[in-house]
């Protein structure tokens, strides 16, 4: 029994139901919080809710869960959006996982990027947590479809991919968010990368083994079978069939017919 099952059967019971959708909401809360605030104000609320490790420190410790409530776009629309979005991908990792497990990897993502922040001081945007529930889902349902603008329908696949390399091209411009980057991604390489990691083994092996057999193979040209009187074989016409004659010799069927 691995540990996840045994944490599960432990401490299973005080696992939050629909993690994500509580935090997409509270997501949006503060979003139309921060729009009928005046912008002063609500840059000292974003302030008072993101990921400060100097004020952490002196002890204000709901900083360690509010800065994944901090909106990644403060345009209305596109806040609704993604917020039926993520809500989406958020049942869809329940029913895959259920409510311990997907706790489990955003909690670890907070631990993650917690102590990122306070070791090395490196940013830790809500935007990798839900990039990495998003990475979850289309490992789990890769071929599910989404329709981009409700018209054009999108395999998660594809989706995850451009999220990645829209990152990748960022980490590239700016190569200093490397680190932050493969922290706040932690707990998808933590959750995927063995079975990955297994499954590129055991398709190098499958190739190992067909390389292995085709080496093995016959020459080219070599016959299994070939007439005693004749001299034609299975390669000649492959629609010939032999028999063994008292002698031991082979003979094909338009020969036997013939001396029939």
């Amino acid at each position: 029994m691995s540990i996840i099952p045994k944490l599960e059967s432990k401490f299973g019971r005080f696992a939050i139901p629909g993690l994500v959708q509580v935090i997409a909401l509270f997501q949006l809360l503060v979003l139309f919080m921060v729009m009928v605030m005046s912008p002063e104000g609500a840059a000292a609320y974003l302030q008072f809710l993101e990921l400060n490790p100097v004020r952490l420190m002196h002890g204000e410790v709901w900083r360690l869960f509010t800065h994944v409530f901090i909106p990644g776009n403060f345009s209305l629309i596109w806040a609704l959006i993604g917020t039926m979005f993520i809500m989406w991908i958020g049942r869809g990792l329940e029913s895959a996982w259920g409510a311990f497990r997907v706790n489990l990897y955003i909690f670890g993502w907070m631990f993650a990027v917690t102590v990122g922040t306070l070791v090395f001081h490196w940013p830790a945007p809500g935007m990798f947590l839900y990039q990495t529930l998003l990475f979850a889902f289309a490992s789990l349902f890769p071929n599910e479809e989404i329709y981009i603008y409700f018209i054009l329908p999108i395999k998660m696949k594809w989706v995850a991919a451009l999220s990645a390399g829209m990152t990748a091209f960022l980490v590239m411009r700016e190569p200093a968010l490397l680190f932050p980057v493969l922290l706040g991604h932690l707990n998808f390489f933590i959750a995927f990368g063995p079975g990955f990691l297994s499954e590129r083994a055991r398709m190098a092996q499958v190739a190992s083994r067909r390389g292995r057999f085709e080496s093995a193979q016959l020459p080219q040209g070599t016959f299994f079978h070939q007439c005693s009187v004749c001299k034609k074989t299975e390669l000649d016409d492959a629609h010939l069939e032999f028999r063994v004659l008292d002698s031991g010799d082979e003979i094909c069927s338009v020969c036997r017919a013939k001396r029939t």
